[in-house]
């Protein structure tokens, strides 16, 4: 997919990826010529049967897991919640990061409401669970533990393997969930060196469709659906499978898997040539998560002197973000978590590249924000920039 010549400049990548060519071709021919119940038995219900087991084994192969341990979804927020709020636990205690996306955060919550004991991992002023607190806290048995895999506003990679070898070292019946929305497609990762029981699959984040997901669960029994119906996808999931969209996630985790690492070191050399010029250009300026691992793709900046909702305002030929599009008050919260005081977090930037960034739209970039930058805040001969 082109980007037209008079379109903003796309820097929200982590909000939605566009659908790509081969994923939409891979679509089309399920929303129209070819059809059929995947669950009926004559040639058209086995075509889609076949064309859904493909897909399967697709998204279980990006992540290292086997075809009978995927679990299709409407999407992230469904996963993750049939994560948090169906794992059939061994005990009511919760624990979470302090910088987890709505769709854990809020199941944590309602849990918390009806009656769990729900505890939260802090994380270090890079944004990364600190694990020497994160050892006392799972000193005590836990039930189910959900750690994001890579933040959704920084692109911190968390240390899940350890968090999840630190509570099972507490309680081997423990069920460990992660939110792989941002990482899968972006980073190489198995469920196997994980440790994790459960792990959430979004299609919208890797080029695929919206509305369409999965839920990686390493074996039967470890998390009941809420819905009752003819039994497919487990009895997690009932419902008639949309082939298109489960097509589509198919072949966008085929997609990601050509070429994971290639485009990831790409996309960090396009990132860190950003960052360094973000941080030429604006005094003051500090990059959020310096120091830890990072999403090749992600950029997070907190510039001085302004909010970065003003910046983007006086920036219209750019597409980009202050925070994640799924929280209430922005990246507020997440910021606070890392120790950031207020006033900077104001001035947040979420610049998250894709596949179809070049090095012409980062010198670009560049120059429109700082220019607008300029025009909200002026130059200052406050403190140098800086990395944090």
């Amino acid at each position: 997919m082109k980007r037209e010549h008079s379109d903003p400049i796309y820097l929200d990548h982590n909000a939605t990826t566009p659908v790509a060519d081969s994923v939409r071709d891979a679509m089309v021919p399920w929303l129209g010529l070819q059809f059929g119940n995947p669950s009926s038995g004559h040639t058209y219900g086995r075509r889609a049967a076949e064309a859904v087991a493909e897909a399967r084994a697709q998204v279980a192969a990006l992540i290292g897991a086997k075809p009978e341990q995927i679990v299709f979804t409407s999407g992230g927020t469904e996963a993750d919640n049939l994560a948090v709020r169906r794992s059939q636990v061994a005990r009511h205690r919760v624990v979470t990061t302090s910088v987890e996306h709505p769709a854990v955060e809020e199941p944590a919550r309602a849990l918390q409401d009806a009656g769990w004991r729900w505890d939260q991992l802090a994380v270090d002023s890079t944004g990364r669970v600190d694990l020497a607190l994160a050892s006392s806290v799972l000193a005590e048995p836990v039930g189910l533990v959900s750690v994001i895999l890579a933040q959704n506003e920084t692109g911190v990679v968390q240390p899940v393997s350890e968090i999840s070898a630190l509570a099972r070292a507490a309680a081997s019946d423990v069920i460990v969930h992660s939110d792989g929305a941002q990482a899968v497609g972006k980073v190489p990762l198995d469920v196997t060196d994980l440790g994790v029981d459960l792990l959430t699959i979004v299609g919208h984040k890797l080029y695929g469709p919206c509305g369409i997901g999965a839920l990686y669960v390493r074996g039967p029994g470890l998390v009941r659906g809420w819905a009752l119906g003819g039994g497919q996808e487990q009895g997690i999931r009932p419902g008639t499978e949309p082939t298109a969209m489960v097509v589509g996630l198919g072949a966008a985790c085929r997609l990601a898997a050509n070429d994971l690492e290639e485009e990831g070191r790409r996309q960090t050399t396009l990132r860190d040539g950003l960052q360094a010029r973000l941080l030429a250009g604006i005094p003051g300026a500090r990059v959020t998560g310096h120091g830890a691992d990072r999403l090749p793709n992600t950029l997070h900046i907190c510039v001085p002197g302004c909010t970065g909702a003003d910046v983007l305002l006086r920036a219209p030929e750019l597409a980009a973000s202050t925070g994640s599009a799924c929280h209430a008050d922005g990246d507020g919260g997440i910021l606070r978590a890392m120790g950031i005081a207020a006033a900077l977090a104001q001035g947040a930037l979420r610049l998250s590249l894709g596949r179809r960034t070049t090095e012409a739209d980062i010198e670009r970039a560049a120059v429109i924000l700082v220019r607008a930058w300029s025009e909200v805040a002026g130059p200052s001969d406050g403190p140098s920039s800086r990395e944090a």
